[in-house]
């Protein structure tokens, strides 16, 4: 509800401030709120939030999301959507590859990350090849040990960015999956960290 939101995004800048030069925080926001916007505002505009997440709340091509995405536009932030494919127990609001699609197409302009690479990046990538706005991180994708080198063969490494989803997935998980992809010494540090250096901050700091 609003109040955990509020709560909880509080949480994020209070850690982001006791450990600034290691911790930046994404505004967790639920579309169908009221007081999202002003949530949006507070968490970009107060905290300095560096990002905006959605989870499941609506699917991200939900009208619901169009002020929201609008409003990243305007701040220059990504947009980080959970996307994930489930054979069995999907949720309601889940999105998947097409609505990240859909809403890339919208808003060409906006930065979208598409978490744990779909999770079945196999099926979920292919709607978002050839959106040059989507980039994808493989947070939580411990399903299949090839699953980067498909995902670098359909979006090429730029568009690839590191990611734990930690507690979930142990950091060592994602840590062994970047170590042993088939990438060369340049594609390592750009899935690694030269991406989202860009994404974030247009490239211009070390």
């Amino acid at each position: 509800d609003e109040e955990e939101i509020r709560c909880l995004n509080r949480m994020t800048y209070d850690f982001m401030r006791e450990y600034p030069e290691l911790v930046r925080g994404y505004c967790y926001l639920n579309p169908r709120n009221p007081d999202t916007m002003e949530e949006l505002r507070r968490g970009i505009e107060e905290y300095g939030m560096s990002g905006v997440k959605l989870w499941v709340a609506t699917f991200c091509d939900d009208p619901l999301v169009n002020p929201i995405a609008e409003q990243c536009i305007r701040y220059g932030v990504p947009l980080l959507i959970h996307a994930f494919y489930k054979a069995d127990g999907q949720l309601e609001f889940e999105s998947l590859g097409e609505n990240v699609e859909n809403l890339a197409n919208r808003y060409p302009e906006s930065k979208l990350i598409m978490a744990h690479l779909g999770a079945n990046c196999y099926r979920e990538l292919r709607p978002v090849r050839d959106c040059p706005n989507v980039w994808a991180d493989f947070s939580g994708s411990i399903f299949h040990s090839d699953d980067l080198a498909y995902a670098k063969k359909l979006l090429g490494a730029k568009r690839l960015l590191f990611g734990t989803d930690m507690p979930g997935i142990a950091f060592h998980v994602s840590w062994g999956q970047w170590m042993s992809a088939d990438f060369t010494p340049e594609e390592r540090e750009m899935v690694g960290w030269k991406n989202a250096l860009e994404l974030f901050e247009g490239g211009d700091k070390a």
